[in-house]
């Protein structure tokens, strides 16, 4: 049998048969491949070569997409289906993965063939209305700087350093991510008297009932994942069981975690921190925090800092307003007089009962998730001119759950792109919500490939015959994904570097994601995607005005938390510089100490001491994010500022500022700064007045 990781999964015209794909496949997979790819790198940096795109960068491309897809697919599968197979499967082939991508972002001839382009590119531009012109001379921009990044410029023996400690940093972040996993999933909270489940949600409590069974034990089993552990903060009358379920929680993959130290992140995060300072001062910058903004749309790491205090500066008199109204209400009203850590939840939710007259969870019995979706495919259409429709009639169905639905993305009649999506909570998947690129979109002589996103979200799974319900939290993490999905599978550019979310600035590239959030919040929106779980009725226009008056409950706190976050990831990166000597474990607790000390500099609301939300940050330790995090800000002021300009237009026009959105947005991908992107749609550049706007912070700033 052919091995799909080298036919079925990087075929340019068919699905990708997730189905046929087995952890015993990946080493025999991934050595053909970088075979293949480091022949091709021989071949087209040779000497006698001509230097062209033709000749140097297409046939690159064509030996390291092959490379990039197959290890993707087992890199997705290690996040949606762990197991200990997929895991040694992973392991097995990190290291050469790794060194490969190193040894590519210095090959010296390869360094001196891309200045040679890019001389050529200087002496005859590409003309305005040449598209593919100026995208290619965009990802070489790219590639240069990707080139000096990579350690190009060092001298030999600082390059194999360079390439250990970047073998080292993607261990590292492989073990952060199997650790939270595995320590996530070693910690239940077993309740056996019905009584502790008072104010409990039915789905929540029939959700705790299956697992119980599943795990042969009488009662209820809540779990760590965040399906689990949600409706207990925020609804359970047990203060006990709240405090149970929070301590295991914040206390996950730390040397004081409920099922021992084994699995504690902190010297794992202390080396990756290390690492990347050393790797900053190979290349001649002062910090990681340089490092991670040489591509981004920030000037510098203080710039970023000033930014963020800025907005913690307008967030604080209405955060601090926030939390003395919930100690207050806490004590009169609950009986709480020490509001601790895991009460915060909880009374907030009364609050918002008391003062708006509703609850999240009468809100969720409008949203049944197949509801929601027809709803979103609707807004997409309606903004994008573009239809969101099931795949049917293929057998088997190429996807690696039950739980998965594969969608087809139509324009004009035509399929431009295809959508996974994974939606509910399991063991085998890790926690968040990700959109991962399955396939990228490029035009070649044989045609145009067409772009697959896969969009993976942790929703709690049906119980019995009825669908899954989604708060309104749960429907804007949905929105949220797909705007990353839209980015990627709506490009109109054909080189591969440059199009849908490759090239586009890490601090833009939450743009299209946090501007879908905003459809979450019209009338027009929700009248369609909302059908009772019982009745069917579409949600009251009353409870939406409760909604819409409850937007912004505690958007201070809420908005102090992010900056903390960003604050913290920014300060470690840029004024944490470990001595070469200092142990893993030492650096480990100075990040913590670190994120107390901004805690007490900007928070208004402490956790407990316990508290090791570091260990599980996965977004800046294993992710995309170090020294990036203040991205989900920046962000929210372009697309605050977007939004604007659908709400200054009125909705009886979204399908012309949506075409223009997608024209100047989401068509252009990478191929031009998102600076450039941004003003073309908007006319001038980021305001952040929509922001506090939206946020209700205006007056309170």
């Amino acid at each position: 049998m052919s091995n799909p990781l080298l036919h079925q999964m990087l075929s340019r015209g068919e699905l990708p048969r997730y189905d046929l794909i087995q952890p015993s496949q990946v080493a025999a997979a991934v050595d053909t491949l970088l075979a293949e790819a480091r022949t091709t790198l021989a071949r087209v940096t040779a000497p006698a070569n001509t230097i062209s795109w033709a000749t140097l960068i297409d046939p690159l491309t064509d030996a390291t997409e092959r490379l990039g897809r197959a290890w993707g697919a087992v890199h997705h599968m290690s996040g949606v289906m762990d197991s200990p197979e997929w895991r040694e499967a992973i392991n097995s082939r990190l290291a050469e993965v790794t060194a490969f991508w190193t040894e590519l972002a210095q090959h010296p001839d390869l360094f001196r063939a891309s200045k040679v382009l890019e001389k050529q590119f200087k002496e005859s531009p590409p003309k305005a209305d040449d598209q593919t012109g100026r995208a290619r001379h965009r990802a070489l921009q790219n590639s240069l700087r990707a080139f000096r990044l990579g350690g190009a410029e060092l001298p030999e023996d600082k390059k194999r350093l360079f390439a250990e400690l970047q073998a080292r940093l993607a261990q590292l972040t492989q073990k952060f991510s199997e650790q939270l996993l595995d320590s996530t999933n070693a910690t239940i909270v077993h309740v056996t008297e019905q009584s502790r489940l008072a104010g409990l949600p039915q789905h929540a409590i029939e959700s705790a009932a299956a697992e119980a069974q599943r795990r042969d034990l009488t009662g209820w089993v809540f779990t760590l994942q965040h399906p689990s552990v949600g409706p207990v903060l925020q609804f359970a009358q047990d203060r006990s069981l709240r405090e149970e379920i929070y301590r295991k929680q914040a206390m996950r993959a730390s040397e004081i975690a409920s099922e021992g130290p084994q699995h504690d992140n902190g010297p794992v995060m202390g080396e990756i921190l290390a690492l990347r300072q050393q790797q900053a001062a190979l290349l001649g910058f002062r910090n990681a925090a340089e490092v991670s903004l040489a591509p981004k749309m920030a000037d510098s790491p203080q710039q970023v800092i000033d930014f963020l205090m800025n907005l913690a500066a307008k967030a604080r008199p209405a955060a601090q307003r926030d939390l003395e109204e919930l100690k207050t209400f806490a004590a009169a009203e609950l009986q709480i007089a020490d509001l601790c850590a895991w009460d915060v939840a909880y009374a907030s939710e009364q609050l918002r009962q008391r003062r708006y007259a509703f609850s999240e969870e009468e809100v969720r019995q409008y949203f049944p998730l197949p509801k929601v979706l027809d709803g979103l495919f609707r807004v997409i259409r309606t903004l994008f001119d573009v239809t969101v429709r099931p795949v049917t009639g293929l057998t088997p169905m190429p996807i690696w759950h039950t739980d998965v639905q594969l969608h087809e993305i139509i324009r004009s009649g035509k399929v431009i792109g295809h959508l996974y999506l994974d939606l509910y909570a399991r063991s085998t998947k890790r926690g968040g919500a990700w959109m991962d690129d399955s396939r990228g979109r490029r035009v070649l002589q044989a045609g145009v490939q067409t772009p697959i996103a896969l969009l993976t979200c942790n929703f709690s799974p049906p119980v019995g015959d009825k669908p899954t319900t989604l708060t309104h939290d749960d429907v804007i993490t949905l929105f949220h994904e797909f705007g990353h999905g839209l980015h990627h599978l709506l490009t109109q550019v054909g080189e591969l570097e440059v199009s849908g979310i490759n090239g586009v600035e890490w601090d833009a590239v939450e743009l299209p994601s946090q501007f879908m959030e905003n459809f979450c919040w019209e009338w027009e929106t929700l009248a369609y995607m909302t059908a009772h779980i019982d009745s069917g009725a579409t949600i009251p226009r009353t409870l939406f005005e409760k909604m819409i008056a409850a937007k912004n409950f505690q958007s201070g706190m809420f908005m102090l938390r992010q900056v903390e976050f960003s604050v913290f990831d920014m300060q470690i990166h840029m004024a944490l510089l470990p001595g070469p000597d200092e142990a893993p474990a030492a650096i480990g607790k100075k990040i913590e100490e670190a994120l107390w000390r901004i805690r007490r500099d900007i928070a208004v609301l402490i956790p407990p001491d316990f508290n090791r939300f570091a260990q599980s940050f996965s977004h800046i330790f294993a992710g995309g994010y170090a020294a990036g995090y203040y991205s989900y800000k920046w962000a929210e002021v372009l697309s605050a500022d977007a939004y604007a300009a659908f709400e200054e237009a009125g909705s009886n026009h979204y399908a012309e500022v949506g075409q223009r959105f997608w024209q100047e947005i989401l068509s252009v991908g990478g191929s031009r700064p998102a600076m450039d992107s941004f003003t073309a749609f908007r006319g001038r550049e980021p305001a952040v007045e929509p922001l506090l706007r939206h946020n209700g912070l205006l007056q309170a700033a």
